[in-house]
Parts: C-alpha cells; sequence; structure tokens
C-alpha cells in the first residue's frame, strides 16, 4: 500500500507541471489532440522510466538503507527549494528561468511560443517540443526517486495516465478560476508533495 501511495503521489508532482501546461493552453484557446496527448504521455512516461532505471543502477553502489536515507533527504531538499522559490516567487512577482517554478503567466507565454505556426492547434512537432521539455524537467527527481526504490512499473503507469488527465483537465480549466489557482500554485503544490514523499520514504 506504501508502495502504491508513493508511487501515485511522486506522479502527482511530476505531472503537475503537465497541468500547468494544460491550462496555458486552454487560457490561449491553443488545441491539444489526443494524438498529441498521447505523444506527451508517452515521452514523460519512458523519460521517467529512463530516469528512475539510472537511479535504480545508482542504488546498487550504496546499502539499502544508506540509499532509502540518502534519497529521501534530497527529496525533501528538492521539495522544500521548490516550494521557498515559489513563495518567493509570488511575493516579489519574479519570473523563474525553470520550467518547474514558472506560474500559470510564465506558463501562457511558454504555450504561444510551443505553437510554432499559430495554427490554434498543437501539432505533432510542436508536442515533440513540449514533451521533451516536460521529460527533461523531471530526470533528477526520477532518479533521487528511484534511489529511495519507489516502484518503477508504478510510477511509470501513474505518470503516463496522470499526463493524459493533467493536460486535458488543465485545458479545460484553463478559462475558469480553479485553473488560474493551481497554475499560480502548481510549484508549491509539488514541493510540498515532494517534501511529504521524501518523509514518508524515511519511515518506510
Amino acid at each position: 500500500m506504501i508502495s502504491l501511495l508513493s508511487a501515485l503521489l511522486f506522479s502527482i508532482s511530476s505531472n503537475l507541471d503537465n497541468l500547468l501546461v494544460g491550462t496555458a493552453y486552454g487560457i490561449k484557446k491553443i488545441r491539444i489532440n489526443f494524438i498529441e496527448n498521447i505523444i506527451i504521455a508517452l515521452i514523460t512516461s519512458t523519460g521517467t522510466f529512463l530516469s528512475m532505471s539510472a537511479g535504480a543502477y545508482m542504488s546498487k553502489f550504496l546499502p539499502g538503507s544508506v540509499s532509502n536515507i540518502l534519497g529521501a533527504l534530497i527529496l525533501i531538499i528538492l521539495g522544500t527549494y521548490f516550494s521557498v522559490q515559489s513563495i518567493i516567487k509570488s511575493t516579489n512577482n519574479t519570473q523563474s528561468k525553470e520550467l518547474a517554478l514558472k506560474d500559470i503567466d510564465e506558463m501562457i507565454e511558454y504555450a504561444e511560443k510551443s505553437d510554432f505556426d499559430s495554427s490554434g492547434d498543437i501539432s505533432t512537432r510542436e508536442a515533440l517540443f513540449v514533451a521533451f521539455g516536460l521529460t527533461f524537467n523531471n530526470i533528477g527527481t526520477g532518479i533521487v526517486a528511484s534511489i529511495t526504490k519507489i516502484n518503477i512499473g508504478l510510477t511509470v503507469l501513474f505518470t503516463f495516465t496522470l499526463s493524459i488527465l493533467t493536460v486535458k483537465f488543465g485545458e479545460s480549466m484553463g478559462t475558469h478560476i480553479i485553473g488560474k489557482f493551481l497554475g499560480k500554485y502548481a510549484p508549491l503544490f509539488s514541493g510540498i508533495l515532494l517534501i511529504i514523499l521524501g518523509v514518508m520514504e524515511i519511515f518506510n
């Protein structure tokens, strides 16, 4: 049960970026079609698998208890960093170069840039651009998560499913106040989830 919850929490944290992207597209009325959404999900879940596999390989060189504590502490540090930086950004109204720390206003600009031909729809090439951006954003946390022995298979499955759902949910909520609220605080929520996950893994 704990392994299921850990995989789910990590996948939710990773896919809050997808929610942010979907919300930004919804606000700009840029459509993400089914095939392009699947492409994004396939690439992000493949990236999760590769990064977690790398972390699992690295953990073989550490004693089990050490790798678990080390990975959990790094998750807590990363979660604290995302949370603190998100609060600082909101307070000072500054911009971030990191995709994981962008708020909804910055993501609207990102969404416009990713629609290269200004067609109002995301093409396959544009979906690849978005997907690789989201994937590279989560490589570090994927490596760390697998060091703590979070189940790779479950995480990849959740990541694939949640990627599809969060992008479409964000797109549909783009014109609603709740979508803008979630978009504004997505980096903070992501950081908090990583902290919770890290604490869980310490006692797991």
